[in-house]
């Protein structure tokens, strides 16, 4: 019988790669252009230097890191030792960054400088950490921050940058993801290299395409992280925003000649909303993937129109990997019915529809939506009961609710936790989202319940008007009545100038709540 082929993980493969064009830049970050070469030396030169300092297989490596390319090369290096890694959203509170940190068992923790003085807070809070390294000198050190941990970038000046061998396997742990922290409590989602690696040839099929450009504004640690890692793997050009800024955004596709990004559709509706939009030339756009979030079938509509056959919704979650895709070519701003469906489940990819029961519904009716598939993650870290609730002979319980068409195409109808238990029925919040944004002088909303004296719930809706427009809560009200019907008129209508956004670009319902709770809700 002959031997297995010996597993090689994907940053090995990616940083051989690396070597058929090494003068080409692959990370570029404002005046930064770091070229082949130049990233494969580091990664191997902090490998080195990781590993001397005991990051190996079993340990954890927490990140509280931006967008920057030594934030790449930090996760490839990890990676290559054979150690895991936890890249820490950096916008969230130092509590629940602390909880996660414990968690985790982090032995490890790589700073980006920029982050210092929340890295202090996050030490002092979390038992003894092994390991404390910055990724360069902290600016204008703060309080706490000045013997923060030693300086990464100049350790692995003075390391050899020959090839690290990885000796991890398909089944070890290559990271760990934190998920539902809009919904709740943020879930560790435990991923294998085995994963990893089948995520990444998805990837480059998904967004596809020779000579890439990518432009990654959005956090590393979540989904934009996977999609660099399918640009270099496919020896593209990936582009780092530190921050998102619209007028950068489009300044960067003109001078870089992007050809491919991903919003989530909060943050593509700023830049087609941004005055420069109209004459910036977005030529070379490809491929502009967008959700992690429900979209307004007008709102993408309109998009299309301005930048053209180029739009692409992809739906998925960290527990379940890529689950379906609605491509460019059936993007027609003439049919909303077709915008308000998630695509077609991506080959590979089973879907069903079930009720509470776990009974597979028929073609048409609302239910769970349930996936298998070979991307489906391994379980929740240390946490074998809620493992046992989501994952069930070897289906995913997504927790969103939806329904097939006789096409074959998902439609995801509402989170079953966002969904609004009122008198007389359930109201879902991405229908009236969806019917809310279609009102001429409504260019985005978000709708939450919140419990009643009553006992029921009440319905929210925050709305941003377009500019110059003039909208009451009595108008939107008989919009929605006329339209909806009454059972899903909002109760309360708060107008702001902009929705709050997660770290990731999700409206942030969890604070909206918060605020309305406290009699504080948005406001002009």
């Amino acid at each position: 019988m002959s031997a297995l082929p010996e597993f090689r993980n994907y940053a090995e493969i990616i940083l051989e790669g690396l070597n058929d064009d090494p003068d080409v830049p692959v990370l570029i970050s404002g005046e930064n252009r770091l070229t082949a070469a130049e990233f494969r030396s580091l990664v191997y030169r902090m490998a080195r230097v990781m590993g001397e300092r005991g990051v190996g297989p079993g340990r954890t490596v927490t990140m509280l890191c931006g967008n920057l390319p030594e934030t790449i090369a930090v996760r490839y290096a990890v990676n290559l030792l054979g150690a895991h890694f936890n890249h820490l959203y950096n916008r969230l509170a130092a509590g629940v960054q602390a909880l996660m940190m414990t968690d985790v068992d982090t032995y490890a923790l790589i700073v980006d400088p920029r982050l210092a003085e929340r890295a202090a807070e996050l030490i002092d809070a979390v038992a003894p950490i092994e390991q404390i390294l910055l990724l360069g000198e902290v600016p204008d050190a703060g309080p706490g921050t000045a013997t923060l941990g030693e300086n990464l970038l100049a350790l692995a000046d003075k390391q050899p940058d020959g090839p690290v061998q990885s000796g991890a396997g398909p089944k070890d742990l290559c990271f760990i993801r934190h998920s539902g922290g809009t919904t709740g409590h943020p879930k560790a989602v435990r991923s294998t290299f085995g994963r990893m690696q089948a995520a990444i040839t998805l990837t480059r099929e998904l967004f596809s395409g020779t000579g890439r450009r990518d432009l990654v504004c959005t956090p590393l640690s979540h989904a934009a992280g996977f999609i660099a890692d399918g640009t270099l793997s496919a020896g593209g050009t990936v582009v780092l925003h530190y921050a998102f800024e619209p007028a950068d955004i489009l300044a960067t596709i003109a001078r870089e000649r992007i050809t491919n990004m991903m919003l989530l559709p909060p943050l593509l509706y700023q830049v087609l909303d941004h005055a420069d939009a109209e004459h910036t030339d977005t030529s070379s756009l490809r491929q502009i993937t967008y959700g992690g979030t429900p979209s307004s079938p007008a709102r993408i509509a309109e998009a299309v129109r301005r930048f053209g056959p180029v739009l692409q919704q992809g739906y998925g979650q960290f527990e379940a990997g890529a689950i379906s895709v609605l491509p460019a070519a059936e993007h027609d701003p003439d049919r909303p019915g077709i915008l308000r469906t998630a695509g077609r489940p991506v080959p590979g990819v089973e879907v069903e529809i079930r009720d509470e029961s776990g009974r597979v519904l028929p073609t048409g009716e609302v239910g769970e939506i349930c996936v298998r598939s070979s991307q489906v993650f391994e379980g929740y870290w240390k946490n074998p009961g809620l493992t046992a609730e989501v994952l069930r002979d070897g289906w995913v319980l997504t927790g969103d609710l939806g329904l097939l068409d006789d096409q074959g195409f998902l439609s995801v109808v509402d989170r079953i936790k966002d969904m609004i238990a009122v008198v007389g029925g359930h109201v879902y919040t991405t229908e009236l989202e969806n019917f809310l944004d279609t009102h001429p002088a409504v260019r985005q909303s978000a709708v939450y319940g919140l419990k009643s004296d009553g006992g029921h719930e009440d319905i929210h809706a925050t709305v941003v008007t377009a500019l110059g427009a003039q909208v009451s809560t009595e108008d939107l009200r008989a919009w929605v009545r006329e339209g909806r019907g009454s059972m899903y008129e909002p109760d309360h209508v708060h107008f702001t100038d902009a929705l709050p956004l997660t770290d990731a670009g999700k409206p942030d319902k969890k604070l909206l709540r918060l605020q309305s709770r406290q009699g504080d809700g948005p406001r002009r």
